[in-house]
């Protein structure tokens, strides 16, 4: 058996294993036939999208028949957020049950985190809910959408505002199906992981700054133990609080809520990535938080320093406004009633801090200046 690591996610009512190691994917079979207790008898039913499976779909399945699992026909969804919809939900349902998928079978995501949130939703609704496996096949797919169970669509409305809290039964991550990735997707993932060195782990921040060029450049090693890291610290977050109840989930939100409301603008057209749109989140929600008066100016030129030296998206790639982009805040999962926005801002340097009561007014404002920038003033 190829060597692994392998991390456990503990939760109050449940439990998963996170298996990582290069060159899991084409063992696939064997690993969940141990793992899961599968018999020949049960079912594993792979979704997968376009340019994943043309790599990866045919190694998977064949590990899936050596190990005598019933595979029924792959489902091949098309690229890019858009899949995240409705229709797209509707495709997969009626491919699971169309093939007779039963309350005991599995259902296995393979691709990115559109794969993995609009397969994890079927999943999770379904015959009232099935087993689903993560075979997360990009950077910010395995170190963050994979792991922690939000699944969910998109809408006209916003991001992610239609799912469900489905824990996977088991995650598998081979970052060997990283080496297929163009050097943008690469960028995009990188985004996630330092989201955890800025929201929680100044330590793993300062070990980014010496390894990030590595890890994005290809450095195997680099991005095993970035990968791990992060994992890790998602699975702690997670435990603490699985249904987003207590706040301390919402961290993991660091940069998002601005950032879902510039892809929403951009209509999921493939110009914004949902890492792309992290990055310039982050940097606005540290910007606005020593605006706040939370946080020193040197934290968020420390972060754009780091932004600029891995080549990470500082700006928008597209014209907006400052009060379209405060309206699409408005539907964040986060907010409350009334008119202000919750934010997850930061004192420093690993010390997020989840805020109520932002004025929706100051916030456009403070959009307008960030707006105002040129791509050569912060690059």
């Amino acid at each position: 058996m190829t060597e692994f690591k392998k991390l456990d996610v503990l939760l109050a009512d449940t439990a998963y294993p996170i298996l990582i190691g290069n060159g899991l994917l084409p063992k696939a079979g064997e690993i969940l036939a141990k793992e899961l207790g599968l018999t020949h008898e049960q079912a594993v039913f792979v979704v997968s999208e376009e340019t994943v499976a043309s790599h990866w779909l045919t190694p998977l399945a064949e590990s899936l028949m050596r190990a005598g699992l019933q595979t029924p026909p792959g489902l091949i969804m098309p690229p890019g957020e858009a899949s995240k919809s409705f229709a797209h939900y509707q495709v997969v349902v009626s491919h699971l049950l169309k093939h007779g998928i039963k309350r005991d079978s599995v259902v296995l995501a393979l691709g990115g985190g559109v794969m993995g949130d609009l397969v994890g939703f079927a999943a999770a609704t379904v015959l009232r809910g099935v087993r689903l496996v993560q075979v997360p096949t990009t950077l910010l797919a395995q170190v963050d959408s994979a792991v922690g169970g939000k699944t969910g669509i998109n809408t006209p409305e916003g991001k992610n505002l239609v799912g469900s809290f489905h824990q996977p039964a088991l995650v598998l991550i081979d970052p060997a199906t990283l080496n297929t990735l163009p050097p943008r997707e690469i960028r995009a993932g990188y985004a996630e992981i330092l989201k955890y060195g800025v929201l929680g782990d100044a330590t793993f921040f300062d070990w980014l700054e010496k390894h990030g060029a590595a890890i994005i450049a290809g450095d195997a090693a680099a991005r095993a133990e970035a990968i791990l890291r992060s994992c890790q610290a998602k699975a702690t977050i997670v435990a603490e609080d699985p249904w987003e109840r207590k706040g301390r989930r919402a961290l993991l939100n660091l940069g998002h809520t601005f950032g879902h409301a510039l892809e929403a603008l951009g209509g999921y057209d493939g110009r914004l990535l949902h890492g792309e749109a992290v990055s310039i989140g982050m940097r606005w929600a540290l910007r606005y938080s020593v605006r706040r008066g939370l946080c020193p100016e040197a934290a968020a030129i420390k972060l754009e320093q780091h932004l600029r030296q891995t080549g990470l998206m500082m700006h928008p790639p597209f014209g907006v406004g400052a009060a379209a982009v405060a309206a699409a805040m408005q539907s964040d999962k986060k907010n409350t009633a009334g008119h202000d926005l919750t934010l997850v801002l930061c004192k420093g340097i690993g010390q997020a801090v989840v805020t109520a009561g932002n004025d929706t007014a100051d916030v456009t404002t403070f959009i307008e200046d960030m707006l105002k920038e040129t791509v050569s003033d912060v690059r």
